[in-house]
């Protein structure tokens, strides 16, 4: 266990081995740039003396946003060792919340990573007359580039020690502002505190042999964040993949034993392997379902008979062993965590020896509240695992899991109202989410409290578990439903475009464009098929009756999904609003 009270213990602690240096690495033109120990504490060191010398000082906010690279890293760790709390930015945010975000944060400085974002903050800054500095990792013309403040800082004779030891465990470290789904963002209050006890709860997750990670999830993001400082405290080394298309020849460039993801990268994963099956013959077409078959049979690994586990491990030889080589050959586990994990993807995973760690949480909790363990004897299929051991968990009343323990945020920044709606008098925190604590201590998801709505029967339905249903079919890459105070549920369904092209490519279905796709009444007739499949598992009052097809993908970009892929309900009620009142108009 780390001795650890601050963040940047973890890098001044004398805590590494000679195999477990400290390391970062980003890819380059030439392959791939390491930072070790060393260069990491003088670059580090050297930036804070440069902020002290520009007259930052203990309690003000720095602003970042930047793709995943050890520079963010750096800038994070050479704020919070002189007292300087970090502001992450998503590169994703609409002008209106960047410029609300700098506005109420107060931020002194802006670090940014390439031209392209520092015209859109540029502007913001304009449009608001705020005259803050932005220094960029990238070199962008008519701005200072961040290596300045390096060179100053090593030039600058300041004893960092006094400064250090200044800050406190309970000082601010990070103002995170949540994107959520209606209304302005809220600064989520995360002290050094909060986010160690979280790190330091987690550490069992990570086993011996773990020596090697992959990080592509935002690092704006409290998961990400949270899973490297989880790394670098164990001296795991880190490696940034450049961008989400070059993924899979940075896994293979890598070959890392663990990384962290979101559900939508493993549906993603298995629709790719699934296809590749699909275009088998014979007998290898037979082999392969067959093992995929098996897999999504798999239970809990002390569960399955000597005879199941017989025909896996021939699966395993001929078919999983592959799915192995494809992430690298060497993963050991992956981490889920930001959306619902479907079941049937973790038990083929977990088959296929690719242990799938589901986990759940929110940035005010700092954020893993649960989660399951690469122990056979510690994951459950359908929770997200149990509860850490320094948190104390307890399901409302009406359902809502409620959470108190260290890492949990005091509360939102400047705003008392928010705070005292989001924790009670007993310093509860107040999640949103409905759920239920299994007898053998597994908590489980049942949907969201804000989400679940009453049909005009009085009846209730939780979209969620619908919509995780209906995304078990491949030819369904997004879906929400909807129905609050209506007669019946009803979805809208982004289809899987390749996917279907393929199908009517394989049907003898005509395929021109995906705006005639949706109207064909074959293809309405196949995703009518995959509706009524799902809804065989729901009572009649949650079964979906109607639906719509819509021929482009919902995206961050275009303001219907969260940083971290959850769809913004309301702002695609709104955006289909006509559509959605011509499903009810009958």
């Amino acid at each position: 266990m780390s001795s650890a009270t601050r963040l940047f213990d973890y890098i001044k602690n004398d805590q590494y081995t000679a195999d477990r240096e400290l390391l970062l690495a980003k890819r380059e033109d030439k392959g791939w740039k390491k930072y070790n120990k060393t260069e990491i504490i003088e670059l580090v060191d050297s930036l804070s003396k440069a902020m002290l010398s520009k007259g930052l000082q203990k309690g003000d906010r720095v602003a970042l946003m930047s793709g995943n690279r050890p520079e963010w890293n750096i800038i994070d760790f050479a704020c919070n060792q002189i007292g300087v709390a970090l502001v992450p930015l998503y590169p994703t945010l609409s002008a209106q919340d960047l410029s609300y975000i700098i506005n109420d944060s107060d931020v002194k400085l802006i670090f940014i990573s390439n031209a392209e974002l520092t015209k859109k903050v540029s502007l913001v800054l304009q449009e608001n007359q705020l005259d803050i500095k932005i220094y960029t990792f990238d070199p962008v013309d008519q701005h200072l580039n961040y290596s300045t403040l390096v060179d100053e800082g090593r030039k600058s004779s300041i004893d960092l020690a006094p400064y250090n030891d200044a800050v406190t465990t309970d000082d601010l470290l990070t103002l995170i502002y949540t994107s959520g789904t209606t209304g302005k963002p809220k600064g989520v209050y995360l002290t050094h505190h909060n986010i160690i006890s979280n790190v330091e709860a987690c550490t069992h997750l990570l086993t011996d042999d773990i020596t090697k990670a992959l990080s592509f999830l935002p690092l704006c993001h409290i998961f990400e964040r949270m899973v490297v400082y989880l790394y670098i405290s164990n001296g795991v080394q880190v490696y940034y993949a450049e961008n989400l298309d070059n993924i899979v020849q940075d896994i293979n460039d890598v070959k890392p034993q663990l990384f962290a993801t979101v559900p939508r990268v493993l549906e993603k994963v298995y629709d790719k392997v699934i296809e590749k099956g699909k275009a088998l013959t014979g007998i290898k077409k037979a082999l392969f379902f067959w093992a995929v078959n098996l897999g999504h049979e798999f239970k809990e690994p002390h569960a399955n008979s000597a005879f199941y586990n017989f025909k896996l491990s021939i699966a395993r030889k001929l078919i999983f062993s592959k799915w192995q080589e494809a992430l690298g050959g060497n993963i050991k586990f992956i981490i889920s965590g930001g959306a619902a994990l479907q079941e049937r993807l973790a038990r083929v995973f977990w088959a296929a020896g690719i242990k799938v760690l589901e986990g759940y949480g929110l940035t005010e909790t700092s954020p893993v509240i649960a989660v399951n363990s690469w122990d056979p004897k510690d994951v459950k299929f359908g929770t997200v695992g149990r509860v850490l051991k320094n948190l104390d968990v307890k399901i409302a009343s009406d359902g809502e899991i409620l959470v108190k323990g260290p890492s949990i945020s005091s509360g939102y920044y400047k705003n008392d109202e928010a705070t005292k709606e989001a924790i009670d008098e007993q310093h509860y925190f107040h999640t949103g989410d409905i759920g239920e604590l299994t007898p053998d201590g597994f908590l489980r998801i049942t949907d969201r409290k804000k989400e679940m709505f009453k049909t005009a029967g009085g009846k209730y339905v939780a979209p969620q578990v619908l919509e995780n249903k209906l995304m078990e079919s491949t030819l369904i890459a997004q879906v929400m439903v909807i129905g609050e105070n209506q007669r019946f549920p009803s979805a809208l369904i982004v289809p899987a475009f390749e996917e279907l092209e393929k199908y009517c490519k394989f049907k003898g279905i005509p395929y021109e464009s995906k705006e005639k796709a949706i109207q064909t009444p074959q293809i309405l007739e196949k995703y009518q098929q995959e509706v009524n499949k799902a809804n065989a598992n729901f009572g009649h009052w949650e079964q979906i009756k109607k639906f719509v097809l819509l021929p482009t993908e919902w995206s961050i970009d275009s303001g219907e999904l969260t940083p971290k892929l959850s769809l913004k309900r309301k702002v695609i009620m709104q955006k289909f609003e006509t559509t959605i009142k011509e499903i009810y108009a009958e």
